[in-house]
């Protein structure tokens, strides 16, 4: 016990804050501070680990009055899945006074978002490949064809280069269906269609609408899609089918100057393809240093659905799109 003859126990406020939320008796922790003084990692390291799954949660040697060589055969029953789970950290607020920040309540959609995000990095086996696409014939075909586009009525569209991103990550998940699939834990579900969602950042949380079938759609009209589906997003008129489902998605952060970055995947999807910007580097062509516009994209793939090389052919199916743009329109 770290108490002095009075009974005072010395320790830092927020070891008491963590004891008294944890429901442990700081008197019985022993303190490695000066002069005993209980300290933030005495008292979590005071708090037992909870039994991973599998195991079988057993009373502390001490406080069943045993030594560590007579603990007992394991009698109790497997603990629950919920009981295995990591216990959560210290609530932020013991780190901070009140009047150090702003307490901001979660919405639905965080909560939606953070469970949901939370649960696919936990329970996906995440793994990653990244490549280089170079942009330039991709570029010049959006200027000629934005070019010779009506401007106004309900025909008119503007191409941007996420319109080609869309296009070509269907096509690529008709050429490679393995990454069109959806985990379950009785079977994959292979998917004809390529039902693509777009990451669209509001003010409130993201969401991702759908562009359905977008294998079978042209350039323009993925263009048009996605305007109206982003506009229908911010002004919160989506349907649920609209932003639920989809089979893949994307997460453009190039406009905001990212080279690369990595997305977490969305289930059901068993993948989604990280976007960063175009931009001019150095490239060796024909043996000579060359300056292209480069664009680095990251998939991240769930590897109970494919595995490394399957995911290597979709981004190599997906290279050569982007690549040679005229094929998306074959």
């Amino acid at each position: 016990m770290n108490a002095i003859s009075t009974g005072r126990v010395f320790a830092s406020p927020l070891a008491r804050r963590i004891a008294a939320q944890r429901g442990l008796d700081i008197a019985q922790v022993t303190g490695s501070g000066p002069g005993g003084r209980v300290v933030k990692l005495d008292v979590e390291n005071a708090i037992p680990p909870l039994p991973k799954a599998g195991e079988v949660s057993r009373p502390h040697p001490k406080e069943a009055g045993m030594t560590e060589g007579s603990l007992p055969a394991a009698t109790a029953p497997a603990p629950k899945a919920a009981e295995s789970a990591a216990a959560p950290g210290p609530d932020a607020r013991l780190y901070f006074t009140k009047e150090a920040y702003t307490e901001i309540p979660h919405d639905s959609m965080r909560k939606s978002i953070a469970k949901r995000l939370t649960a696919s990095k936990r329970d996906i086996p995440h793994y990653y490949l990244q490549i280089d696409c170079e942009l330039d014939a991709l570029m010049k075909l959006r200027a000629d064809l934005n070019a010779k586009a009506p401007k106004d009525g309900p025909a008119a569209f503007k191409l941007s280069v996420n319109d080609f991103i869309v296009k070509a990550c269907a096509l690529a998940l008709i050429r490679v269906p393995e990454v069109n699939s959806s985990w379950t834990e009785t079977a994959l579900l292979r998917h004809k269609h390529a039902d693509v969602g777009v990451a669209v950042a509001l003010d409130f949380g993201l969401i991702t609408p759908i562009v359905a079938k977008a294998e079978g759609k042209g350039l323009a009209d993925i263009s048009r899609e996605v305007k109206d589906l982003a506009d229908r997003a911010k002004a919160k008129k989506l349907k649920p089918s609209e932003f639920e489902g989809g089979t893949f998605a994307i997460s453009n952060l190039g406009m905001f100057g990212i080279k690369d970055f990595t997305a977490v995947i969305n289930p059901p999807h068993a993948a989604i393809l990280a976007v960063g910007a175009g931009e001019q580097r150095p490239v060796v062509k024909n043996g000579a240093v060359a300056q292209a516009t480069i664009m680095t994209v990251r998939l991240s793939c769930d590897h109970r659905v494919f595995d490394g090389a399957t995911g290597a052919r979709w981004l190599q199916a997906f290279k050569g799109f982007i690549e040679d743009p005229l094929t998306m329109m074959l």
